[in-house]
């Protein structure tokens, strides 16, 4: 059996979204998810869908790589 490899994945969704001047409810707008969403995303509690990733980083005018993080243990 393969054992999992704990994974992290950080992001900067809060300064972001500070610099742009929005709101945690006005980004969840935005890109069509909950507020708790983003908060959730912010405290690194939920890992976006690619999707969700594209979106968010398309708003910054980031590449998807430049907004998330993913680190290996």
């Amino acid at each position: 059996m393969k054992k999992e490899v704990p994974a992290l994945l950080s992001n900067n969704v809060r300064e972001c979204r500070i610099k742009k001047q929005l709101t945690q409810q006005q980004l969840a707008d935005l890109v069509k998810v909950s507020s708790r969403t983003i908060i959730s995303l912010e405290k690194g509690q939920y890992n976006p869908s690619v999707l969700l990733a594209h979106e968010l980083a398309k708003i910054f005018g980031l590449r998807i790589e430049e907004l998330f993080h993913f680190e290996e243990d």
